[in-house]
């Protein structure tokens, strides 16, 4: 009997059959309609996924509170997520040995349990630090499969459309947490119950998945595939294809400049929205007062242009046969509106219209910016190796991650202030509210006639002083109107743990005040610059940047195409 590595390519390229909840290969390309509906669950699996990830942004601040970190450890936790998850998608570089749709339809019941019966059941934050970075492995490892399976069902002809509507993942993902909880929030306070929303739609999808997302089978997704109308000669060579050979090296294939420079460029591009993603509720809390139902709906305003801008660019890329020119026009809107939002972003007197306009600009200039480059990055991947699109999209992935790391260890180092706002900002507040009337009399008190007042409030002494210094300091209007300040703080003392809360914090949050904004603004600032470095890179990348040669080459390829068929056929006949 032959051994399994002797076996033609033919048998090591041809689908699995059986049960079709596990064996999902296809024989034949699909037809459109079928096409459309497995990219459609493909889709809707990746918004739940980000859905799931970025749920904790909008209930930061409660999350918090709920486990008594810092704002720090918060972050730290973001930090390990994405850590974990780099790892998580170059193991996904193995779907283009194993494939993708099980990947997928697995990791979504995993990160679907985890969402609705492990975080939010969390005892402390330790173990909700465990179970995110478990959730981070599984995503990362799923979000190189998703865009793998759009990739597979989408040729190059309509890549950029595919793509767009993949890249709404995020962006819908985003929006659906900032659009529940914005009105769920007032009504359901707890921040537990954002994630059993959230995981129960995750398992509603897993379930739609498990039960039709399909992908084809390997002797087909191995091949470049131009246009629809290379459907047949794909289809005829399949069976020639061999795995061994074209996996062969492919890590080393994928280790080039315009892969992962290109791969670094858009990871330093998407800072900005990192950063929205996460912390848009702190910022908007700590710096103009918004609640987070506020600053949700302030978000919402971020996502949606960008959900649209993400489908039209990738139409008029697709339209026009190019993809650069429209990353180069997005970018350099987006440095533009960036900087103008660090400038405005940053003065107590910007209306919510004005940041309203100003995140409108940056999202649709960065969704036209992201769209096109999916769409380039798989077909710069495609140039080494059609077969190795999971093992480019894994190294992508990992980059991704890594660089969010990064960013948001800086971030931690960048905004101190913040953490001391998040942190004893709100205590601070509340117990300024609670003794608005002592701190008032005891502010108008010199240190030492205080000192002396509490060591012996029954001395006459040290009484008259206290009335002359809050005469003096207009605390008080009158000698009469000193005395009944200084009777009312003896009747309702600061309590001592308060006040020594208020000592050691008070100056602390005063000063985190006044040095935050200007903090944030030069974040924003920085997030400009990244997106202003993403530009070179674009140079970098396959593509045409006249939409008359794009076309010139689609008639070449489809001339080939013809050619090879017209072979093909000569040689069934002869």
């Amino acid at each position: 009997m032959a051994s399994s590595s002797a076996a033609s390519p033919a048998a090591r390229s041809a689908p699995r059959t059986g049960n079709p909840l596990v064996h999902r290969q296809l024989a034949k390309y699909p037809a459109t309609g079928q096409r459309i509906a497995y990219l459609a669950i493909t889709v809707a699996a990746t918004v739940v996924l980000y859905y799931e990830l970025y749920i904790p942004g909008a209930v930061a601040t409660q999350i918090i509170t709920s486990f008594n970190i810092s704002f720090n450890q918060f972050v730290f936790i973001s930090v390990i997520g994405n850590l974990v998850g780099a790892f998580g998608s170059l193991a996904a570089g193995l779907a283009d040995r194993w494939g993708r749709a099980n990947l997928v339809v697995v990791g979504l019941f995993l990160t679907g349990l985890l969402v609705t019966f492990a975080l939010p059941h969390a005892p402390n934050g330790t173990v909700y630090l465990l179970e995110f970075a478990v959730l981070s492995l599984v995503e990362g490892m799923i979000l190189v499969a998703t865009p793998a399976l759009i990739r597979d069902f989408s040729p190059q002809l309509g890549r950029a459309s595919a793509m767009g509507f993949w890249t709404l993942g995020p962006v819908l993902g985003s929006l659906m947490v900032t659009e529940v909880s914005s009105h769920t929030l007032g009504s359901h306070p707890d921040w537990q119950f954002q994630f059993y929303v959230c995981g129960i739609v995750g398992l509603v999808v897993a379930v739609i998945a498990l039960l039709f997302l399909r992908e084809l089978s390997p002797g087909l997704r191995d091949q470049l595939m131009v246009s629809m109308r290379d459907r047949q000669l794909i289809e005829a060579r399949a069976a020639d294809v061999d795995e061994a050979q074209v996996h062969q090296g492919q890590w080393r294939q994928m280790m080039k400049l315009d892969v992962v420079g290109s791969a670094f460029a858009i990871s330093i591009f998407l800072i900005f929205y990192y950063i929205a993603v996460g912390f848009f509720v702190v910022y908007f809390a700590t710096i103009f007062g918004y609640t987070p139902e506020r600053a949700n709906s302030l978000a919402n305003w971020y996502w949606l242009p960008n959900a649209i801008a993400l489908v039209v660019a990738g139409f008029i890329s697709d339209k026009l046969g190019v993809r650069k020119p429209l990353m180069i026009v997005g970018s350099v809107i987006s440095v533009i509106a960036l900087v103008v939002f660090a400038m405005k972003a940053t003065s107590s007197g910007t209306s919510y219209e004005t940041f309203r306009t100003l995140l409108i600009i940056i999202s649709a200039s960065q969704g036209m910016t992201y769209c096109a480059w999916m769409a380039s990055f798989t077909e710069t991947v495609e140039k080494h190796n059609p077969a190795a699109t999971a093992t480019g999209l894994a190294t992508w992935g990992w980059t991704l991650r890594i660089i969010v790391c990064l960013t948001l260890i800086g971030f931690g180092a960048a905004l101190p202030a913040t953490s001391v706002l998040v942190d004893k900002g709100a205590k601070v507040q509340e117990l300024a509210a609670e003794y608005k009337t002592q701190l008032g009399t005891v502010k108008g008190i010199t240190p030492a006639n205080l000192a002396a007042l509490e060591k012996d409030p029954t001395s006459s002494s040290a009484g008259a002083a206290a009335v002359g210094d809050l005469v003096k300091s207009g605390t008080a209007k009158s000698p009469a109107d000193a005395v009944s300040q200084l009777k009312y703080l003896g009747a309702h003392p600061i309590k001592a743990a308060d006040s020594a809360y208020l000592q050691k914090n008070g100056d602390k949050v005063q000063k985190a005040a006044k040095d935050s904004p200007g903090q944030w603004k030069r974040w924003w600032l920085i997030c400009a610059l990244a997106d202003l470095l993403f530009i070179p890179f674009v140079f970098l990348m396959v593509g045409r940047w006249s939409p008359r040669k794009a076309r010139e080459d689609a008639a070449r390829h489809e001339e080939f195409v013809q050619a090879e068929m017209a072979k093909l056929e000569g040689a069934r006949t002869a």
